[in-house]
């Protein structure tokens, strides 16, 4: 068990989640399941550092019907047949042969749904995500944009087929609630070969929060999470 290796203010971080289950991931509507991965916890534990960040941006992209999905009109591939495997796996692409990107895999076997997580905000092993990206100090680009998410988790194609209850890349609540004025929903980021799915209402993110793609908002949205 990887608690024997940890401090103990990261034992303690870790017994403040509770794992998402899979009756999480494996609901048919991806874009409630989309809106239901904000403030959720992205935990990685990867060469024996550990990682979590609380996610701040989604986008959902509905399966075979969707126009912006890679399993658009039940598209299989090496790259994509992990989408058809069923909710709850870990399915990372390389894009512009730059960035990788993390995405969920929702919905039941054959159905590909999945949410790419966009950005996060950072909590624990700041300082292994600045080492991982390069950077000296801690700004509000080092886990905005969903490259940046996987640089700084330390997640690549070799984590593609993970199960998201693993001991060593999961995803847990930890009993913080987020109101759902704070939810913004707008169309897609560069989707735009899409037609008309590129306008669908998908994107959703964190009102107010540093931790977004695109334009930043004015202030961060910490303290904005109540527990419950």
């Amino acid at each position: 068990m990887i608690k024997s290796k940890l401090k103990p203010e990261e034992q303690k971080f870790l017994a403040s989640l509770t794992l998402l289950n899979e009756n999480f991931y494996t609901r048919k509507d991806v874009v409630k399941i989309a809106k239901e991965l904000l403030g959720k916890i992205i935990v990685t534990y990867f060469d024996e550092q550990l990682t979590a960040a609380r996610v701040t941006e989604t986008e959902a992209y509905n399966g075979a019907v969707d126009k912006a999905s890679h399993a658009y009109n039940n598209r299989r591939t090496k790259r994509t047949e992990i989408m058809y495997s069923g909710g709850g796996a870990a399915y990372v692409y390389l894009c512009y042969g730059i960035h990788y990107l993390f995405n969920v895999v929702t919905n039941v076997k054959d159905t590909p749904h999945a949410i790419l997580i966009r950005a996060a905000e950072p909590l624990l092993g700041i300082d292994v995500m600045l080492q991982r990206t390069h950077k000296k100090k801690l700004d509000t680009t080092l886990t905005s944009g969903p490259g940046n998410v996987s640089k700084a988790l330390g997640i690549y194609t070799h984590h593609t087929g993970i199960d998201l209850r693993s001991e060593i890349f999961f995803i847990a609540d930890d009993r913080c609630k987020l109101s759902k004025n704070k939810i913004i929903t707008t169309k897609r980021i560069g989707v735009d070969y899409a037609a008309e799915d590129a306008l669908l209402p998908y994107r959703f993110f964190i009102k107010d929060n540093i931790y977004v793609s695109g334009k930043k908002p004015p202030k961060s949205s910490r303290g904005e999470l109540a527990a419950s």
